[in-house]
């Protein structure tokens, strides 16, 4: 149906089935008839003939207010197709996680931008679930995550750019804030801090994990949502949560961030990018990534 449209807007832009025709390098009674089908299918006249030429009905008139925009998103989305069938993408859309990415991101998109000028960047502040959402639903093509990406490492391509080492968060006024360094074992009488897994899925695990390496289990006395949230829970509760190491270089009110001497206590920052043939600017941001974090 939309050649027969396209058609339509050819013989009305000009004003003859003939000369619309030759344009479209068909014969005048071929184009007669898709016109006549395209009546049949819409179920009345789109067309006025006259002696000097034809012109639109009333339904035609609306026929081409409605459809006009609706063939001009088919043509630009099919360019897009093609495009994508060639490894190639007029647009890259990037989740990341603030509190990981952003020393990395920044001179990773700088290499982008020297390789892939034309491509347009879109960035999404999201947290690890949004990202993970992101990319199952196809609005992502690559998603910078951090621990929490292992769970869906198995559904996309992906790597690890980095591994961290682990802190633990106390409140200031804890006896452990004074220390310079800290080991797993000595939080074992400690209560944790978990964060919703629906927005962070596996960190729980991950806590978890460490500490029964360490030789005992977390007990985690509050769930809450989001970072910002956990890092206000640790103060008001007295208790403890892990995270990776760059948070040493962060600030909360009431909170101190203290270094895990274990060596197997590691947190990894992982990139996670669509299956199957990946576009030029996909590949190279990944690439890039790859190598601004192995400087």
């Amino acid at each position: 149906m939309i050649d027969r449209i396209r058609a339509l807007l050819m013989v009305i832009e000009e004003g003859s089935v003939n000369r619309a025709a030759l344009r479209l390098r068909i014969t005048q009674p071929a184009l007669s008839r898709q016109m006549k089908a395209l009546e049949d299918e819409i179920g009345g006249r789109l067309l006025e003939r006259e002696a000097s030429g034809v012109s639109p009905t009333a339904l035609g008139h609306a026929l081409v207010k409605a459809m006009r925009p609706v063939v001009k998103s088919y043509d630009v989305a099919l360019a897009n197709l093609r495009r994508e069938a060639r490894g190639e993408r007029a647009e890259l859309r990037v989740g990341y996680l603030v509190s990981a990415a952003q020393s990395v991101l920044t001179p990773a998109l700088a290499r982008l931008r020297k390789s892939h000028p034309a491509v347009k960047l879109k960035l999404h502040d999201m947290s690890p679930r949004e990202q993970i959402d992101g990319l199952r639903a196809g609005e992502l093509d690559i998603a910078l995550i951090g621990q929490e990406g292992a769970v869906a490492a198995e559904d996309f391509h992906h790597a690890k750019l980095r591994s961290f080492g682990v802190c633990v968060a106390v409140g200031a006024g804890d006896p452990l804030a004074q220390r310079t360094s800290i080991s797993l074992k000595e939080l074992k009488e400690r209560d944790f801090i978990g964060v919703d897994e629906e927005q962070m899925p596996g960190r729980n695990r991950w806590m978890a994990g460490l500490c029964k390496a360490a030789g005992f289990k977390a007990r985690f006395v509050v769930i809450v949502d989001g970072i910002t949230n956990v890092l206000s829970q640790v103060v008001s509760e007295s208790a403890v949560t892990l995270l990776p190491d760059y948070f040493l270089k962060s600030q909360h009110p009431g909170v101190t961030f203290v270094p895990i001497t274990d060596e197997r206590a590691r947190w990894d920052f992982i990139v996670l990018w669509q299956r199957g043939r990946a576009p030029s600017s996909t590949r190279a941001l990944v690439e890039a990534l790859k190598e601004v974090t192995a400087g």
